[in-house]
C-alpha cells in the first residue's frame, strides 16, 4: 500500500506562484486593505461636498383673533458658503490620507507575499528533511535486518545488533518528527493563503537554486526610497501638513446667506389694502473674536511634528533591521558554502569508504552506522542552512516586510482624527448652524 509521501509524488505539484495567487485571491487582510482605500476615497469626496441648503416656512404676527388680517407667511432658503478654500483644503487632507491608505495596502500585500514565500521555503525545507529522514529510516531498517541475519549465523555480536536496532527506532522517531513538522508548516501555509483545508503536496523548486549576489548599500538605498512603509510615513507627513493648512483656514468665517418670499396680510392705512408679496434677504458672517481655532492649529502643528519624527524613526528602524538581516544573510551564505564544498562531500566520502570496507569485511557495521549518522546529520544541517539563506533573501529583497500576513490592516489617518472628523462634519452640519442664528 503506498505511503502518504508516495501518494504525494503522483499528486499535483504546487509552485510558489500558485501559492501567491491563492493568497492574493483569498487572504482577508488584502480585502481589508482595498476596503480601506475605498473608505479613504469616500472621505475625500465627502470632505469636498458643498453644504446642503435649508428650505423652510416661516410665519409672523400670527394673531389668534384675526389671523388673516395681521399674519405674514413665507418660505425661505438659507445657505452657508465656506470661505478661505476650506473645501479644497479638506479634499487635500483626505487625498493624502488616501495616498497613505494605498501605501499601507501595498505594504500589506508585500507582507502577505513575503509570508507565503517564507512559509514556502519552510515547507520546501521540511520536504527535503522528510526525504532525508525517510532515507535514513529505510537504511536503518535494512541495517537492522542485515545485522539480525549476521547474528543468526554468528557473524555479529548481540551488542552490535541491539545498537543497530536502537538506531533504527531512533530513525523512525525522527521520521515521525519530520512528518509532524511538515504538517505544521502546511497548516500555517494554508491559513496564510486563505485555504485552511490545504493539504501537503509536492512542491516545485530547489533550495539550492542560485540566489544571486546581494549588495547591502544598494539594498539600503532601495529600502529607504521604495519601501511601502516609508511611502506610507511620507504620505502621513503630507497629510499632517494638509491638516494644519485646513486648521488655519478655519479662522476665516463662512458667509451666511438667507433669502425668502412672503405674503403680508397687514393692511396699509393709506389705501386700505394689504401689503401683499414681499421679499427678504439676510447676509452675515461669524466674527472670529473669541474663537480663532488656536487650539486646533496647535494640535495640527503637534501632529505634523509627530508625523515627521515618525518618518525619521521608521528610517532608523529600517537601517537597523537591514543591518541585522544582512548579518543573518552573510552567516547563512557562509554556512551554506562551507557545507556545500567541504562538510557534506567529506561526510559522504567517509560514509562510502566505511561502507565499502564493510562490504569487504574490513570494517564493522557500527563504524558504517556512525558514518551514516554523521552524513545525514550534516545533510540535515545543510538543508536548514539553505532554508535560512533563502528566507533571509526574501526578507532583504522585499523591504524587510516579514510577519503580519494575517494581522488586521491599520487604518490611515489615526493622527489628526479629531481635526479630520471635524472637517467631515462641517460639510454636513454647516446648514444646521443657522438654526441658532
Amino acid at each position: 500500500m503506498p505511503t502518504a509521501n508516495e501518494r504525494e509524488e503522483t499528486g499535483p505539484v504546487l509552485r510558489l506562484e500558485d501559492l501567491e495567487r491563492m493568497a492574493a485571491e483569498k487572504n482577508p487582510t488584502l480585502a481589508q486593505a482595498e476596503a480601506s482605500i475605498r473608505a479613504a476615497e469616500g472621505r475625500r469626496r465627502q470632505a469636498g461636498t458643498f453644504p446642503n441648503p435649508t428650505v423652510g416656512y416661516f410665519g409672523e404676527e400670527l394673531s389668534f383673533r384675526a389671523a388673516g388680517e395681521t399674519s405674514e407667511h413665507g418660505v425661505f432658503v438659507e445657505q452657508t458658503i465656506p470661505l478661505g478654500g476650506k473645501l479644497g483644503k479638506s479634499c487635500r487632507v483626505f487625498a493624502r490620507a488616501k495616498d497613505q491608505a494605498q501605501a499601507m495596502a501595498e505594504a500589506q500585500r508585500q507582507r502577505v507575499l513575503n509570508s507565503v514565500r517564507l512559509l514556502y521555503f519552510d515547507a520546501l525545507g521540511a520536504q527535503r528533511l522528510l526525504e532525508l529522514r525517510g532515507n535514513l529510516a529505510r537504511l536503518s531498517r535494512e541495517a537492522a535486518e542485515i545485522t539480525k541475519e549476521l547474528y543468526n549465523v554468528g557473524q555479529a555480536d548481540r551488542p552490535d545488533q541491539l545498537e543497530i536496532e536502537i538506531e533504527a527506532e531512533r530513525a523512525e522517531i525522527e521520521l515521525l518528527r519530520a512528518q509532524n513538522e511538515r504538517e505544521s508548516v502546511w497548516r500555517l501555509l494554508g491559513a496564510m493563503v486563505g485555504t485552511p483545508e490545504l493539504k501537503p503536496s509536492r512542491l516545485a523548486g530547489n533550495l539550492e537554486d542560485a540566489a544571486g549576489a546581494f549588495d547591502e548599500q544598494e539594498a539600503l538605498a532601495t529600502l529607504l526610497r521604495d519601501s511601502p512603509e516609508v511611502r506610507a510615513a511620507q504620505a502621513g507627513v503630507e497629510r499632517a501638513r494638509a491638516v494644519m493648512a485646513r486648521a488655519k483656514a478655519e479662522r476665516i468665517p463662512d458667509l451666511f446667506v438667507r433669502g425668502g418670499i412672503a405674503y403680508n396680510n397687514e393692511v396699509l392705512e393709506s389705501d386700505n389694502r394689504k401689503i401683499g408679496a414681499e421679499a427678504q434677504i439676510e447676509v452675515g458672517v461669524n466674527i472670529p473674536i473669541f474663537n480663532r481655532n488656536k487650539g486646533g492649529i496647535a494640535v495640527a502643528e503637534a501632529e505634523l511634528s509627530i508625523s515627521e519624527r515618525e518618518l525619521e524613526r521608521l528610517q532608523l528602524i529600517l537601517r537597523s533591521r537591514l543591518a541585522s538581516s544582512f548579518r543573518e544573510y552573510r552567516n547563512s551564505q557562509q554556512m551554506v558554502e562551507k557545507y556545500r564544498t567541504q562538510v557534506v562531500p567529506r561526510a559522504r566520502q567517509a560514509y562510502e569508504m566505511y561502507l565499502g570496507n564493510f562490504r569487504q569485511m574490513a570494517a564493522s557495521y557500527p563504524q558504517v552506522l556512525i558514518a551514516q549518522r554523521t552524513l545525514f546529520q550534516v545533510e540535515t544541517e545543510y538543508a536548514r542552512a539553505l532554508t535560512s539563506l533563502r528566507k533571509n533573501l526574501v526578507s532583504l529583497r522585499d523591504f524587510l516586510l516579514t510577519g503580519g500576513g494575517l494581522d488586521a490592516v491599520g487604518r490611515s489617518g489615526e493622527a489628526g482624527e479629531s481635526t479630520e472628523g471635524f472637517m467631515l462634519r462641517s460639510a454636513t452640519d454647516a446648514s444646521g448652524d443657522s438654526d441658532n442664528r
